[in-house]
């Protein structure tokens, strides 16, 4: 059987979280045989590689010539911790360190370019940005090897190819597989552990690209697509999905199952679990995607599966979603109206404006919609313009968002302003 393991930032993000991320790999090597694992880069709170890298491509292309040479000896004092702790001066560390120096000298060099030129595009910021996973891999692949074990650190640029869209590449299945299968294969073969880069790809030409959001999850869910893998586990630092915020509800509990439909909903309604992006490959090949906690590991975490038997009238998770405003266009000349509803997301497609939710009253007197509350002004404008030769409007300043109406009623939450739109046929 072969397993595909993602391990975040949090569990790589210190010496004893990659001992921790070791056993893991190792454990289940024993269960089932082929596994592969992808790392993020080194990541604990407050401080995240990748956060640093991208603070050093930033201020030196606003012509600080500083900040990113600073950032530089920061990134030097995380990794070498690390390797001091994990490796022994008689075995790699010296060949680890010397790897880590070449990372972070190319770091230099590219933001240093990036200060002379003043020019910052998505193909440069996406080789400075990928830097963090090729350091961190190369640590874990050593340390495994000093217990004893044949791993190897493999850059995803040589396995995952993708189209030139640098800042959000989407993979090329097809050539993806065959780089796959040809340069995995034989090391899996002979028991060996690959240890991929996660958020990272290239083009057929070889450039650097970087994957978006939830890279490092995009990647698992691709080589598990590439080597026909029974399951998918992304390593966390919760326990899978909850039936809520922990922030914002004390009593929340990870959900055992749910359907990559129903996360995609909670994903785009605010929950913070997996890009849909991300289960896409999963999705097609009916590869079952599990959620786990690096740090709670005999927990089962939330199975996440193509199918699964409905529950009638079960609810399994609330979300909440902020920054966003609700406009109401009602009225008594509604009735009977045909057309109405297709003026209304009309004028809002013609400012190409994402429409969050909808809801129409069963008179059909009104229709009430959601959009992101910084495109609400317009949106209003663009209403009064459609409407302009039958509405009389006002605006009216509400003491609730559709957060604060989530939390109070499900939730139990105190009250946030914000502004509700009535336009009145």
């Amino acid at each position: 059987m072969a397993l595909v393991m993602k391990f975040g930032g949090t569990s790589v993000g210190s010496a004893e979280a990659m001992r921790e991320t070791a056993d893991l790999i190792l454990q289940a090597r024993d269960t089932w045989g082929d596994v592969a694992a992808i790392a993020s880069a080194m990541g604990s709170k407050p401080v995240k590689v990748t956060d640093l890298l991208l603070q050093g491509a930033q201020t030196a292309f606003t012509g600080d010539g500083e900040t990113y040479r600073h950032l530089a000896r920061q990134l030097r004092d995380i990794h070498y911790e690390a390797i001091d702790s994990l490796l022994s001066p008689e075995g790699e560390r010296q060949v680890i360190l010397a790897e880590m120096e070449r990372f972070i000298n190319r770091f230099v060099s590219l933001c240093g370019a990036v200060n002379v030129l003043g020019e910052l595009t998505p193909r440069a910021l996406d080789a400075i940005s990928g830097m963090g996973e090729q350091m961190s891999v190369r640590i874990l692949a050593a340390y495994l090897r000093e217990l004893g074990y044949e791993a190897e650190a493999i850059d995803a640029t040589e396995l995952i190819v993708t189209d030139g869209n640098f800042q959000s590449a989407n993979p090329l299945p097809a050539e993806t597989r065959a780089r796959t299968t040809a340069r995995l294969g034989a090391l899996l073969d002979r028991g060996g552990i690959p240890i991929v880069t996660g958020f990272i790809g290239a083009t057929a030409d070889g450039v650097t690209t970087t994957l978006g959001r939830g890279g490092s999850d995009f990647s698992a869910a691709i080589l598990g697509q590439a080597l026909n893998a029974d399951e998918v586990w992304i390593w966390t630092d919760v326990d899978g999905v909850m039936t809520a915020d922990p922030r914002l509800v004390p009593g929340a509990v990870s959900i055992p199952a749910l359907t990559f439909r129903e996360v995609s909903e909670l994903a785009y309604y605010g929950a913070k679990v997996l890009h849909p992006k991300t289960m896409r490959p999963c999705v097609e090949s009916g590869i079952p995607l599990r959620i786990k906690n690096t740090f709670n590991p005999t927990h089962p975490g939330t199975v996440i599966v193509d199918d699964a038997p409905e529950l009638n009238g079960a609810l399994k998770a609330v979300t909440a979603i902020k920054g966003v405003a609700m406009i109401n266009v009602e009225g008594k000349g509604m009735i009977g109206v045909p057309g109405i509803a297709a003026r209304t997301f009309g004028a809002v497609a013609r400012l190409d404006v994402s429409v969050l939710l909808i809801t129409q009253a069963s008179s059909e007197q009104s229709i009430c919609f959601i959009v992101p509350e910084a495109s609400a002004p317009a949106v209003v404008a663009g209403l009064e313009a459609e409407f302009a030769a039958a509405v009389s409007y006002t605006h009216l300043r509400a003491h609730e968002t559709v957060l604060d109406l989530v939390c109070r009623l499900l939730l139990e939450k105190k009250k946030r302003n914000s502004t509700k739109t009535t336009i009145r046929l």
